[in-house]
């Protein structure tokens, strides 16, 4: 299978002008100014015209309940699984797997599996081993294991902190975990990251100041999310942050709803500030949340209600960054390209290089709204309609 894209503005995510770029199977073979290919009619060569059109790496979601999440307020609130779709339209072309707060009713078992039967499908996908308890409930019954010999197992989470419905970990508890995964991540040349749930407690970070001040664990074997739940938890973020350490912001689909509804900081806001404090640009990730409940709680911790993420939010806030906080493209879009990428070790990931995958994003060059999804090569978008098992779904 053999693509050109003519004639569109690349961002690898750095902008690099008007390219062709060539498609060889599932990977990126050629980006140039003009490419000539003449194969005597042997193999078909399908060409898509950019003009007027933007190319972007496919958009990672590194944080995705994909069996569904819930549950908080009883059975009746639990969430259903993710689909083909929900990622494809939204422009994610890898996802990683958690469980959450339920690591009961469901398991790692159906996990890895909903994870692989994802991939057969068309798109990228990865785990997290565990859920928010400490210690894990992991698939060989030791978190080493689990990240040496399961291919799609590239860390431990969400690990929860700070949070009533958490465990409630000792600090030695939270520290063995992410040592193990250390271990396990340098053998088996993976993250071996640690996927933290950060609540709204008023413990926040404390957690992982102190594994930094009083253990040899390094600040980048963690990546704590849902940093910005409320103004305070930001701003110790931003303290974690200008140390060097990683954070991920929790997109939504009504950044200003959510901000004025519940204190959230939105992930443009924030950007904005990791800007203003000179925040390394490759420490700043934004996730869904896909299919996770989003529980409300009163004041005295009762359920009152819930949302659903959708990856689509990703998309929001990003244009949100754009649009209203005049924030480069090229920046924003690092967040679900390619520092998930980096940071999360998913080789051939999150850039338009060559020989690196053919997941990529063909947006409207004014309005950013999303034209066409490529995934391994294929096409799973056009024009806003998914390909699901070989027809087009609205």
């Amino acid at each position: 299978m053999i693509t050109i894209i003519r004639n569109i503005n690349v961002y690898k995510p750095e902008p690099i002008g008007i390219k062709d770029i060539l498609l060889m199977g599932d990977k990126i073979a050629a980006i140039e100014d003009k490419i000539h290919i003449n194969l005597n009619g042997l193999v078909e060569v399908k060409e898509i015209d950019g003009t007027g059109k933007i190319l972007v790496p496919g958009f990672i979601d590194c944080h995705v309940h994909i069996l569904g999440g819930g549950g908080e307020g009883g059975f009746s609130t639990r969430t259903p699984e993710a689909t083909l779709s929900s990622f494809t339209t939204a422009g994610v072309t890898t996802v990683v797997g958690t469980l959450g707060t339920d690591g009961v009713a469901r398991d790692m078992n159906a996990l890895l599996a909903k994870a692989r039967g994802l991939e057969e499908e068309g798109i990228t996908t990865y785990v997290y081993t565990g859920s928010y308890r400490l210690p894990l409930n992991t698939l060989t019954g030791e978190i080493m294991k689990d990240i040496m010999f399961i291919d799609k197992v590239i860390g431990i989470g969400e690990v929860a902190i700070s949070d009533h419905r958490s465990s409630q970990p000792t600090f030695e508890e939270f520290i063995r975990a992410a040592a193990d995964a250390r271990v396990a991540g340098m053998l088996s040349g993976k993250a071996g990251i640690v996927n933290v749930h950060v609540g709204d407690g008023p413990r926040k970070l404390e957690f992982l100041f102190r594994t930094i001040e009083e253990t040899e664990i390094p600040i980048t074997q963690f990546l704590p999310t849902h940093i910005n739940r409320n103004s305070e938890l930001f701003e110790d973020a931003i303290k974690y942050a200008k140390m060097g350490g990683y954070i991920d912001f929790t997109a939504s689909e009504d950044p200003e709803l959510w901000e004025e509804q519940d204190g959230e900081v939105s992930f443009s806001k924030g950007l904005k500030r990791i800007l203003e404090e000179g925040i390394h640009l490759d420490n700043f990730t934004l996730s869904s949340d896909g299919q996770g409940s989003l529980p409300i709680f009163n004041e005295k911790k009762e359920f009152v209600g819930i949302g659903v993420g959708k990856s689509i939010s990703l998309l929001v806030g990003i244009k949100d960054c754009v649009f209203n906080e005049n924030i480069p493209l090229e920046i924003a879009i690092r967040a679900v390209t390619c520092n998930p990428a980096k940071i999360l070790k998913l080789n051939g990931k999150g850039r338009i290089e060559r020989y690196f995958d053919a997941d990529l994003c063909i947006l409207d060059e004014k309005s950013l709204d999303i034209d066409m999804v490529i995934a391994k090569g294929k096409i799973m978008v056009e024009n806003r309609k998914a390909v699901v098992f070989g027809t087009f779904e609205e």
